[in-house]
């Protein structure tokens, strides 16, 4: 049997459709955020003043981590397990969207750091 997956971005800020995921840095800590073409100008904009006043660093994944991959993947398994269970569509391996994790940590009343 054949099967047809469809993956549909949606924007993190606005909810409309994402066209991109954008990935930045801030304070050590690495981010992702799916966004609409529009959207990710705006934050490329607003950042611009800052990234050429700034230098460039070493790149984040050459910093140590926090936590083991055990650990990271252990509580990927449970939120999405939990996402299954509250009726969130999530795949069985890749990004889980921002608001699925924060949705989780909300119900277990974790912070997620």
């Amino acid at each position: 049997m054949a099967q047809t997956v469809q993956i549909i971005m949606t924007d993190d800020i606005d909810g409309g459709e994402a066209t991109e995921t954008v990935t930045f840095a801030i304070d050590g800590q690495g981010y992702e955020i799916d966004l609409h073409e529009n959207n990710a100008a705006a934050l490329r904009e607003a950042l611009a003043p800052y990234r050429k006043a700034g230098r460039k660093a070493p790149r984040a994944s050459s910093r140590r981590r926090t936590g083991t991959t055990q650990q990271r993947n252990s509580e990927t398994s449970k939120i999405r397990a939990w996402a299954r269970e509250n009726g969130y569509e999530v795949g069985p391996r890749g990004r889980i969207h921002q608001h699925i994790i924060n949705a989780y940590h909300q119900a277990a009343g974790t912070t997620g750091n």
